[in-house]
């Protein structure tokens, strides 16, 4: 199930990164995978069908399934966590069992993503890149052991993920506010 989820994401970066980067960075696009996600998101927790399946039941198909939807968080706008969420929801994995799920796939595609742009910027700027590179790994590396503790603590695994889903609604609107002031 992990080599599957490491799969799509992995062959996707390495092919596809630069076109990523050039086409799909600006706000229209953004805007555009910000309301997807949401929408995805929200039909996928809300439906009835959904949440009976505990996270010992994942297989290889839901392991690929986890896969493309990391392989489609390369797509600016787009959440690796609300893809993996949205994916195990619609798999019919209960939120708890979803969240670990999201978790225990991230591990692998954020340390391979770490590991090839530290060795694109080792080789376009040298080492003084790389440190700048390291400081923000262990921030964000912190902040996501942080933010799994409060998510943990506080029970909101439980939660729906529809105010998510909102929330990525408006941030679509800012980016389309900020298209049209540049208009």
């Amino acid at each position: 199930m992990l080599a599957l989820s490491l799969a799509p994401p992995a062959i996707t970066g390495c092919a596809l990164h630069e076109a990523i980067e050039s086409r799909l960075g600006g706000p229209r696009s953004i805007a555009a995978a910000l309301i997807a996600g949401a929408i995805a998101m929200a039909f996928a927790d809300a439906r009835p069908d959904r949440g009976s399946r505990p996270c010992e039941d994942a297989g290889p198909r839901d392991g690929l399934a986890l896969g493309l939807a990391q392989a489609s968080a390369l797509v600016p706008g787009v959440s690796r966590n609300g893809a993996t969420l949205t994916a195990a929801r619609a798999r019919g994995f209960d939120r708890p069992a979803a969240h670990a799920l999201s978790w225990s796939v991230a591990l692998p595609v954020i340390l391979g993503a770490a590991a090839l742009q530290g060795s694109r910027l080792r080789d376009r700027g040298g080492p003084r890149h790389l440190a700048a590179m390291a400081a923000g790994g262990t921030a964000a590396f912190m902040s996501t052991l942080a933010s799994i503790r409060l998510l943990r603590a506080g029970g909101r695994e439980e939660r729906p993920l529809l105010p998510y889903s909102l929330y990525r609604c408006l941030l679509a609107g800012l980016a389309i506010r900020r298209l049209r002031r540049a208009q």
